[in-house]
């Protein structure tokens, strides 16, 4: 693929490593010279400095010829005039954009909704814009996904599914603690597949050889009503999260707030909801500013919201916080997330979900024990990257710290590895096969070496992010290895 990107911070660098990765051909704009010198020594990859919103600019890039546009610049309005520029005189190409005015993204996804009959022939995108990213949307979808699995650990879940891949730790005392992975369905009741292995702080595909010891991290593939079993054979357990605290009260924490609170707005609610009726649970918006907690206790008049500082002890007690089963850190200020949620723990929380700014900032998080880590940077690259696998593909989810990425596809009808065993198509160490789906079914079922793919089929992969591009031609085009 051919990929014009225009915008060379933080996000445009990630994408374009990315990309780059997979061996496709990446055109970086920017008009700042000093950070377009670093990005070409960084980066292989043409580079240019020049204003991206201009077609003569981007005529230059090889927009003609390219398949996607992806407009990253630290403005909103240059990204959307960018897109609908190209747009006027190249309307076959992906564009994608990244807003953070939440307006706009609220008015063109409810405008998009009111017209999806327009919209799904031949009338052109709002804006020329294929696809509008929000990174604080982006990053509370994340985070209510990792409240919705107890918030243990970080989790990829799919679309109507019962499956899901749970990042859990191999405790001291350990069922499995000295056995090898080739031994965990043995030792374990319930169906399981272990899709990665984190030893170290090294994400590696597994190995039926590799020693499962105490400290090393398992993403492991199993029924969420299955987890809590696979847990306590890992020496931990799932914890009902009748508390919770959401730690400011900015864009994320509110969006975070309305899916847990309003039932018609997650199917995460439905349950939460659901369980409300059995049990008592409760609800606490913190944030030190007053107009901020003004607003939150007029949006969400139901739960409990206080001013006040949470890096507070004395303030936390009188809250009860120290006793609560989760707290969110969702504060605009990243660093102070990870900070707090370990401290947050160590005052007696059970456990802590922090936002913060990327992998790397949650590996570190990570080692000052906080249980789930929400990169904002590292969802929007996810999200872009989900959007240009092209149209067999339906969701990407990058793992760790960005060596894997795991694919969900659609097996078109042309396909040559169609009819053909998952063990004929095996290639150890590059990718494995997770879940098969066939037309007409309702849920995933795990892979195994016997398990036949079958055109139509829903397929979930783990690859190396290095090896996904070719991984991709063989399951979409059909081409053999």
């Amino acid at each position: 693929m051919r990929i014009v990107i225009v915008g060379a911070g933080f996000t445009g660098i990630q994408l374009a490593k990315l990309l780059i990765n997979e061996k496709n051909n990446v055109v970086l704009i920017d008009n700042d010279e000093e950070i377009m010198r670093h990005a070409a020594n960084r980066l292989d990859c043409a580079v240019m400095v020049a204003d991206g919103n201009n077609i003569e600019t981007l005529e230059e890039a090889g927009i003609a010829k390219a398949d996607a546009l992806v407009c990253l610049t630290g403005s909103d309005e240059v990204n959307m005039i960018t897109c609908s520029l190209a747009d006027a005189v190249y309307p076959e190409i992906l564009k994608i954009a990244r807003v953070r005015n939440y307006a706009y993204y609220v008015n063109t996804t409810a405008a998009q909704k009111s017209h999806a009959t327009t919209f799904a022939g031949k009338h052109r995108p709002l804006y020329g814009i294929d696809y509008m990213v929000h990174p604080d949307v982006e990053a509370a979808e994340a985070i209510v996904q990792a409240v919705e699995n107890g918030a243990l650990s970080s989790v990829v879940s799919f679309d109507n599914s019962e499956m899901q891949i749970s990042r859990v730790s191999v405790c001291a005392g350990s069922v499995f603690a000295g056995h090898k992975l080739m031994e965990m369905r043995a030792l374990c009741p319930v169906p399981i597949l272990v899709a990665y292995v984190e030893i170290g702080g090294k994400t590696t595909l597994p190995s039926g050889n590799t020693v499962m010891e105490a400290g090393c991290s398992l993403g492991v593939l199993v029924s969420k009503n299955d987890l809590s079993k696979v847990l306590e054979l890992c020496g931990s357990r799932q914890q009902d999260l009748k508390k919770i605290a959401i730690i400011g009260a900015g864009r994320i924490g509110t969006l975070v707030a309305s899916k847990i609170i309003e039932p018609k707005k997650s199917s995460f609610i439905k349950m939460f909801a659901e369980k409300s009726r059995k049990s008592s649970q409760k609800i606490v918006i913190i944030d030190s500013d007053e107009q901020l907690a003004k607003a939150a206790a007029e949006r969400f008049p139901e739960v409990s919201v206080c001013r006040g500082d949470a890096t507070d002890e004395s303030f936390l007690a009188e809250e009860g916080i120290p006793s609560f089963d989760l707290a969110i850190c969702a504060t605009h200020n990243h660093e102070l997330n990870m900070v707090l949620s370990a401290y947050l723990e160590s005052l007696g929380v059970k456990q802590t979900v922090s936002l913060v700014t990327s992998a790397a900032f949650a590996a570190i998080a990570q080692k000052l024990g906080v249980d789930v880590t929400v990169a904002l940077r590292d969802v929007v690259v996810d999200s872009i990257m989900s959007h240009m696998r092209g149209k067999a593909v339906k969701e990407v989810h990058t793992i760790t710290n960005g060596n894997l990425e795991i694919i969900e596809c659609i097996l078109p009808a042309d396909s040559k590895v169609g009819g053909k065993k998952v063990k004929e198509l095996a290639d150890p160490g590059k990718y494995l096969v997770l879940l098969d789906k066939h037309p007409g079914t309702d849920e995933y079922e795990i892979a195994n070496g016997e398990t036949c793919v079958s055109t139509g089929d829903h397929l979930v992969l783990i690859a190396q992010a290095d090896e996904t591009r070719r991984v991709l031609e063989l399951f979409e085009s059909g081409r053999e290895k």
